[in-house]
C-alpha cells in the first residue's frame, strides 16, 4: 500500500536520490541539498513499506498561484498510480491553502493533462504581480516568468496550468 504524507527532514536524502535520478538525464532541474531542506515543508512523499518511492512539492508564487515542483516517482514504480496520488495530494493542499491556479513546467504533458492541466503560453499573471515576482530570488520563479537570465538553463519543457 502507498501512503502519501507530508515530507520530513529525514526524507530529504531519499528526495535527493529521486531528483538526481531525473536531473542527470536532463528531465528535471537539479536542486542543491540545502534547498531541499529549506523547502521540505512544501513536499509530500509517497511511501511504500517504509521506503520513499515518490515526491512532489507545492511552491506558492502569489496569492492565487502556486507551482507544482519536483514530482518524481522511482522508475521501478512507474505506471502504478503513484504520480496521481502525489499530484492529487498537492492539488488538495493547494485548495486548502486557498490557491486558485497551479502552474507547472513539464515534459509529462499527457500525465498533467489527464489531471486537468492545460498548455499555456506566456506568464499568466497581471503586470503588477509580474513586477512583484521579479523581486524573487527563487530560480523557479525566474523560470516561471520566462526571464532571459534563465534561458540557458531551461530544459525546453511545456508550461501548463490548472484552474481549481
Amino acid at each position: 500500500m502507498i501512503n502519501v504524507r507530508q515530507a520530513r527532514t529525514s526524507d530529504v536524502k531519499a528526495i535527493r536520490e529521486l531528483v538526481d535520478s531525473y536531473a542527470a538525464p536532463g528531465q528535471m532541474l537539479s536542486k542543491e541539498t540545502v534547498t531541499l531542506y529549506e523547502s521540505v515543508q512544501e513536499f509530500v512523499v509517497a511511501e511504500r513499506d517504509g521506503v520513499i518511492v515518490g515526491c512532489g512539492a507545492l511552491h506558492i508564487l502569489w496569492e492565487d498561484l502556486a507551482e507544482v515542483r519536483t514530482v518524481a516517482v522511482a522508475k521501478e514504480f512507474h505506471k502504478q498510480g503513484i504520480g496521481n496520488l502525489i499530484l492529487n495530494e498537492i492539488i488538495r493542499r493547494a485548495r486548502e491553502i486557498g490557491v486558485d491556479r497551479i502552474f507547472c513546467l513539464t515534459f509529462q504533458t499527457q500525465f498533467f493533462g489527464s489531471l486537468g492541466f492545460v498548455e499555456i503560453h506566456g506568464t499568466p499573471v497581471e503586470p503588477d504581480v509580474y513586477a512583484q515576482l521579479l523581486r524573487s530570488y527563487d530560480a523557479g520563479v525566474a523560470e516561471f516568468l520566462d526571464l532571459e537570465s534563465v534561458k540557458p538553463n531551461t530544459l525546453g519543457n511545456t508550461r501548463m496550468l490548472l484552474t481549481l
